[in-house]
């Protein structure tokens, strides 16, 4: 039996390992963690023909690996896409003792309740441009077929309804500059989880990609102090800023 607590970490759509290596990094130093993280189907070398069922496969090939392997207490974190499926994980595997959610897209600029929000997208869109070089901008966006952004919205609209199985102690961060999800979708998982224990945090002075921030060693610490915390049997619900 292993009595260290494994955590998973799931990256964000169009992203990679590299977006959550700070934290990764800040988590092996702890005592008692053992850290995993993987690159999701497609993000290593093009989405083009990926499907939303091979990014969950995946992310429940990983949880199984670690149940099999005789961990009884998974964390999972999860940023922007990746936070919808640790959702879904959280809401289907014993497993999963805890849940960070980092900026989960269950809404995003392009969809909110699943359905395309036009009018927000050309708004947030421009507001992107205006806050980051035009150039990188494009280039990420060439790099994106339009089926893949079909496939992410079908993912989201599978998981929307995991909160709503989600028991266990869960925090939310959620940046107060954040152009790609909107506030809307944290308090929405916030309002819809049926955790006990919940907390939800926005970081000032931040946008989406928190970890590559200003912010990110507050972030962090905010993380490790969660999931050290023995909060399991204790009732919060709290929001707060940072």
């Amino acid at each position: 039996m292993v009595f260290r607590k494994a955590i998973l970490i799931i990256h964000g759509f169009a992203g990679g390992t590299f977006d959550l290596e700070y934290l990764a990094n800040s988590l092996e130093f702890q005592r008692n963690f053992d850290v995993f993280s993987f690159t999701l189907p497609g993000h290593d070398y093009g989405l083009g023909s990926v499907k939303k069922g091979e990014w969950i496969n995946s992310a429940e090939e990983h949880i199984l690996n670690l149940i099999n392997n005789g961990y009884k207490s998974i964390y999972v974190v999860g940023h922007s896409m990746g936070g919808v499926i640790g959702t879904y994980l959280a809401s289907k595997y014993k497993e999963v003792k805890k849940l960070v959610l980092v900026a989960p897209a269950f809404h995003s600029f392009m969809y909110k309740d699943t359905k395309f929000n036009i009018f927000d997208s050309l708004k947030t869109g421009l507001k992107n441009i205006r806050d980051y070089k035009v150039s990188a901008v494009f280039a990420r966006l060439r790099k994106l077929p339009r089926h893949s952004f079909v496939e992410f919205r079908s993912l989201v609209k599978t998981c929307y309804n995991s909160p709503s199985f989600v028991y266990v102690p869960t925090l939310i961060i959620q940046g107060n500059k954040d152009n790609i999800v909107p506030i809307s979708s944290v308090n929405y998982v916030f309002r819809t989880l049926k955790s006990k224990y919940k907390e939800m945090i926005f970081v000032r002075d931040t946008g989406h990609d928190i970890f590559r921030g200003k912010r990110n060693d507050d972030v962090t610490k905010e993380i490790i102090k969660f999931l050290k915390h023995k909060n399991r049997r204790i009732e919060k619900e709290e929001k707060r800023e940072i």
